[in-house]
């Protein structure tokens, strides 16, 4: 029997994959939990709108994402620490004080988009990596002065 998942079942398919199955395992388990429905000729037209509006979501999440990215790449983020007398930082400026500076530009960012391979320990400037959905990407400066 042709059946459309309607769910992610492990060993079977994905969500919105068409499968061939046994008869009894679709109607005695995969219909009644509502993991399945048969592949008619009524169902398969509304897998195809459906698929349709994934895919105009995808394109709707991706344009977003495009702006997101266009309006962080080649920002210059100011962070202003207090130094010891030898230069030293009294704080590591590490993802999460980078995140509140991008909060309180108004950008919502995740702790696990910002790419920093160690915290920072000196003044100076440093470059970092912000990443977003769809393997895009924007490059940002970090500038770290003496607070006055």
């Amino acid at each position: 029997m042709k059946i459309i998942l309607l769910e992610d079942i492990e060993k079977i398919g994905k969500k919105y994959e068409i499968k061939e199955v046994k008869n009894g395992y679709a109607r005695n388990f995969l219909f009644p939990k509502n993991l399945a429905k048969q592949a008619t000729e009524e169902s398969l037209k509304w897998l195809a709108m459906q698929k349709e509006i994934i895919e105009q979501k995808a394109e709707g999440e991706l344009k977003k994402t495009e702006e997101a990215v266009a309006k962080i790449d080649g920002i210059e983020l100011l962070i202003p620490v207090k130094i010891g007398k030898k230069g030293q930082l009294f704080e590591k400026i590490t993802v999460q004080t980078i995140l509140e500076q991008f909060k309180k530009l108004g950008f919502k960012i995740n702790k696990n988009q910002i790419e920093l391979e160690k915290p920072i320990k000196e003044i100076g400037e440093y470059g970092t990596i912000v990443e977003f959905p769809h393997n895009l990407e924007a490059k940002v400066k970090i500038i770290v002065v003496e607070e006055k």
